[in-house]
């Protein structure tokens, strides 16, 4: 019994860290936080680390540590908290936002493809039979989404090498990033191409957009979705070898970590990008920002070690190839697990007579293929309506990525809300507890609470105030629509299982 249980408690502080780091940081979230906000957004990473990262991190740690033997992930926690109904709403809503992300996604995933190709992103130039650019990107996103789900239900096991090769090559973009430039700044005599006015650079964002109190406030919701993720560790606490120790250490460490390198690369980037010469040209797009100024960065640092301007060219290029060859593995891996893993955990958590039999069904290869197809289906609708909305590339990728943070943002407020009926619930057996002192406990969850629903709220506004109402339709569409839907499909299996009864 002992040898057993020391084996499976394997995870150390480190391990922790690490598993923390892999699944919250994102590099591409450092350039779409500069195209949006310019070195401005470094407060707001700051800030989201002490407001939400850190206190949701301990939320999660609890709930983790009291369900470890669940199934259903986070339904499990919702459930054991406040109900089923609730649960299934916000589970329901948290299904949504992995939909989101293979819509908005499937539409972005051809622009490092592209400029792997040609060096650049040369998506917008794409005509064929009479579409425009953006609607033969939702062609193609259609046949991505088909072939990917066809891939998928056939197992899928040997992809995660995919994956896990596309990681490596993200650490190797990361230190190239951050060696190229430390350099730069050596090489120019301390001059950053983005110039800094003393402290009002770090306050008012270069970005007219997020000029405004309400657009600043919004930019929130960019910030809580880099560090969103942190529900996937809660379920490690019972392989710790000292949870009630470590895994606070762990969350405290990592947040640090992670906001200290979120804001180190926000602030390397004005290194090399001119916000307003780089940035506020034509064609550049939340959907290829990263490529761009990885291109630039290229670009610069050639010209800082005496390369011609053709010679420093090449070398922007074939940066920009590296980084779309890199996302596009990355976002090939991604694809795989996400076409399938939160809609099977999903069915696997929820109540098994709820659901039709076939859509439960799993084929030989242990994958829900049915569930996965009318998945595959209600993505391709969504992304025809989407992409054929008569918008430029850079108000659709703003669309998607704002509908991609929104739908990812929204399902934090369930599982938050929740958490004081699971903090009072003594029937709940808590092996690890962080929030002991009750009237700390309450502080956190309600300011936590306010820092999402603001930012969500913020983020809904700002379309409207500038009458952009598609805009903040489609922003908000995938949460309140998902939301209505599980309300209805719950509302009819219990009104099922009265008259049953």
């Amino acid at each position: 019994m002992n040898d057993s249980s020391s084996t499976k408690k394997t995870i150390t502080l480190f391990a922790l860290i690490m598993m923390i780091f892999t699944s919250v940081y994102g590099f591409a979230n450092t350039t779409v936080a500069y195209e949006q906000m310019g070195l401005a957004s470094i407060i707001w990473y700051v800030f989201a680390a002490v407001f939400f990262f850190l206190p949701v991190g301990f939320m999660m740690a609890e709930y983790g540590s009291a369900f470890n033997e669940a199934q259903g992930g986070i339904y499990s926690w919702i459930e054991g908290a406040v109900g089923p109904r609730i649960a299934f709403t916000g589970t329901f809503i948290w299904l949504a936002s992995w939909e989101v992300w293979l819509v908005s996604t499937s539409s972005k995933v051809w622009i490092p493809l592209s400029t792997f190709f040609a060096g650049h992103d040369v998506t917008q130039t794409w005509h064929l039979f009479g579409l425009n650019s953006n609607q033969v990107i939702g062609i193609l996103a259609v046949f991505w989404i088909l072939v990917i789900t066809f891939t998928a239900t056939q197992g899928v096991d040997k992809i995660s090498k995919i994956s896990s090769f596309g990681g490596t090559m993200m650490i190797v973009l990361n230190v190239l990033f951050l060696v190229l430039s430390i350099s730069m700044i050596f090489l120019s005599g301390f001059h950053t191409a983005e110039p800094i006015h003393g402290f009002s650079t770090f306050i008012h964002s270069a970005n007219q957009a997020f000029a405004s109190p309400v657009g600043m406030v919004s930019f929130v919701v960019y910030a809580i979705f880099a560090y969103g993720g942190m529900e996937s560790m809660g379920g490690v606490t019972d392989s710790m070898k000292n949870p009630k120790r470590d895994f606070p250490r762990g969350v405290l460490i990592s947040a640090v970590i992670i906001a200290v390198l979120y804001s180190l690369t926000i602030l390397l980037w004005g290194v090399s990008t001119n916000w307003h010469a780089i940035i506020g040209k034509d064609g550049v797009n939340l959907g290829n920002i990263t490529y761009v100024m990885m291109s630039n960065l290229g670009y610069t640092f050639g010209q800082h070690i005496g390369l011609s301007s053709a010679a420093a060219v090449t070398v922007g290029e074939w940066m920009a190839r590296f980084t779309g060859l890199d996302m596009f593995i990355l976002y090939l891996g991604s694809f795989f697990v996400l076409i399938y893993s939160p809609i099977k955990s999903f069915i696997l958590g929820t109540p098994k007579d709820f659901w039709p039999e076939r859509i439960t069904k799993v084929n030989k290869n242990g994958m829900p293929a049915n569930a996965m197809w009318v998945q595959a289906i209600f993505v391709a609708i969504v992304i025809i309506l989407v992409d054929f909305g008569g918008r430029n590339a850079k108000a659709l990728y703003n669309v998607l990525t704002l509908m991609a943070n929104v739908s990812a943002t929204v399902p934090y407020l369930f599982l938050v809300g929740a958490y004081p009926f699971f903090n009072l619930n003594d029937k709940i057996e808590k092996p690890y507890s962080f929030y002991k002192n009750k009237p700390w406990m309450w502080i956190t969850t309600i300011g936590v609470l306010f820092v999402i629903t603001f930012a969500v709220i913020f983020t809904l506004i700002e379309p409207i105030l500038e009458h952009a109402y598609m805009d903040a339709f489609w922003t908000i569409i995938g949460p309140v629509l998902f939301g209505i839907i599980a309300l209805i499909l719950y509302g009819k299996y219990s009104h099922k299982k009265k008259r049953a009864m």
